[in-house]
């Protein structure tokens, strides 16, 4: 006897493209999945048993890169772009990341609680499960703490893993000793953060405006002596050398990539690093230099997708327009681009065992879709056909229906 059943189901399993079933059932006990396939073959028996209408379900998408928890906002550093300023001209004038920063060590970690649930509301709206968040704009320890705290409590009806991102910009009180920062960084913030359980995994921010190839490399060997993994905001702005540092501590992912070498994407091919896009950060700065994508197809580099939310790059709140920037800006096909904001993913995460898939064993965690096929997902530009969300096998409340609600009748 299972728990729970969906059937009259159209099934993208995204085991391997798509991995599409059609008129399926999905059944759950105890939060996992330990029955998929054609309802023909379904025998059992569920206490509760829904009708999914001829709805697609795929499995809940997860979002590996944002900076969901801070406070204020950079609408002015928008107007500035418009007006001929680049981000790096407005980061070295103390804007960008420096402007967060004050805002948010002057915010308490319950305001930081409310704002953050304000915003995650866009993410269970469109059928998002799994979201990373990142700290990074504090740049002291009690900031920097209370970011993480904010953020593990944000975990009620998503699963939410979180970043130490200590060194992504150089405070202001530490301006010209950017070694002494790391140093810091390193002897006190994480030890500490770690200590208080949590970092689920540490990134920085290589870059020429903030951190290079050796001072990131000393915050990742105290990441590794602390038993934990790391990831790598890499080669966004030029081939800082990132995908293949990153590769060389086995980084479950190198996120950007814009500028990436062949020999940064071979290295992170053999390491077995996922390369995680932001098209919102690309088209909220008006970037030219594309991804390697035909690069990252040939060395079969797993390819994720992330909103990479934040405040002065990339303001986006919707994963779901995402799907269609990777596709319009990137020429990722829409199999790939679910892909992306599903199995690789929650590879990036070091969550591919519990997420990114419908497969027996995996949490049940589904979102359920009011379309003809699952290229719609990333078709219609500010469209959200969500009608439900699941997650550990209970029905949560999405923006149109339950997940056991009305499905349009010309997608039955």
């Amino acid at each position: 006897m299972h728990d729970a059943a969906w059937i009259n189901a159209n099934l993208a399993t995204m085991v391997s493209g798509y991995g599409i079933q059609a008129d399926g059932v999905i059944a759950v006990t105890n939060g996992k999945i330990d029955w998929v396939g054609p309802r023909s073959e379904w025998r059992g028996k569920a206490r509760e048993e829904h009708d999914a209408r001829g709805a697609w379900i795929t499995p809940g998408l997860v979002d590996c890169h944002t900076h969901l928890v801070y406070a204020g906002n950079r609408a002015h550093e928008f107007e500035l772009r418009l007006q001929g300023a680049s981000y790096e001209e407005i980061a070295r004038a103390g804007g960008g990341i420096a402007s967060t920063v004050q805002a948010t060590r002057a915010a308490s970690e319950d305001h930081l609680v409310h704002l953050g649930k304000k915003r995650l509301q866009c993410w269970l709206a469109e059928g998002a499960t799994a979201i990373e968040i990142k700290s990074g704009y504090g740049l002291d320890r009690d900031t920097e703490l209370r970011m993480l705290r904010a953020a593990r409590r944000l975990g009620g009806e998503m699963t939410v893993k979180t970043t130490f991102l200590g060194a992504h910009a150089l405070p202001p009180e530490y301006a010209g000793r950017a070694d002494d920062y790391i140093g810091f960084v390193c002897d006190d913030v994480l030890p500490a953060a770690a200590k208080q359980g949590l970092v689920d995994a540490v990134d920085a921010f290589c870059e020429r405006i903030a951190f290079d190839v050796p001072q990131t490399s000393r915050v990742f060997e105290k990441a590794r002596a602390l038993g934990l993994p790391v990831k790598l905001h890499a080669d966004q702005l030029s081939d800082s050398g990132g995908a293949a540092l990153a590769a060389s501590f086995r980084a479950l992912s190198a996120d950007h990539v814009e500028y990436s070498s062949e020999a940064g994407v071979e290295a992170m091919n053999r390491e077995g690093t996922v390369a995680v896009l932001l098209p919102g950060a690309f088209y909220f700065l008006r970037e030219t230099k594309f991804p390697p994508i035909d690069l990252l197809r040939k060395k079969r580099v797993p390819i994720a997708l992330a909103t990479d939310h934040n405040p002065g790059s990339s303001p986006v709140s919707s994963p779901l327009a995402i799907l269609n920037m990777a596709c319009t800006l990137f020429r990722l096909t829409p199999e790939e681009a679910l892909a992306g904001m599903t199995r690789h993913a929650a590879r990036a995460l070091g969550l591919q065992a519990s997420h990114g898939t419908l497969e027996v064993g995996k949490n049940a965690d589904l979102a359920l879709w009011d379309i003809g096929a699952p290229a719609e997902l990333a078709y219609a530009l500010g469209a959200n056909p969500c009608v439900g969300r699941v997650r550990g096998g209970k029905i949560l409340r999405a923006a149109r229906a339950a997940a056991d609600g009305a499905v349009s009748q010309e997608n039955r």
